[in-house]
């Protein structure tokens, strides 16, 4: 299974261990699920996870940015614009869509409108564990 994991998911997961987020997180690097990204979405990661607000580990922050980076699937550039809420969230979309990816992973369902979105299925965390572990083959939808 290939995702695409939101900034929001990621900074749950370091703020809430037994979070579904951080297991979300937990699954990607053990390497049962797949992640991809690109470099906007790398340089979002950092730039939002080490803000002082959140008070994360720099080291921690370091260490699972380097694991995902190594272990994600690179996604290619897409001339599309999508005119989402916050453009920022363009760039999840738009390498959720490059890759074929299962899913797009996001705390803010309400920011990726299902009219924008090209057909790319968007659900929460909690969704996304609910569809893994209940009906492990199926197609999310």
């Amino acid at each position: 299974m290939k995702i695409v994991l939101d900034t929001n998911v990621l900074v749950s997961a370091f703020l809430k261990p037994q979070s579904s987020p951080a297991k979300i997180l937990r699954l990607i690097l053990q390497g049962n699920i797949d992640i991809v990204v690109n470099e906007c979405i790398l340089s979002e990661y950092y730039e939002v996870l080490t803000r002082p607000k959140f008070d994360i580990n720099p080291e921690n922050v370091r260490t699972v940015l380097s694991l995902i980076r190594t272990k994600g699937i690179n996604a290619p550039a897409l001339a599309q614009s999508f005119s989402l809420p916050d453009r920022d969230d363009e760039y999840f979309l738009e390498a959720a869509l490059a890759t074929g990816a299962d899913a797009l992973v996001t705390g803010n369902k309400r920011h990726f409108p299902e009219k924008r979105c090209k057909g790319q299925v968007v659900v929460s965390p909690k969704e996304f564990l609910e569809h893994i572990y209940e009906k492990p083959g199926d197609k999310l939808s």
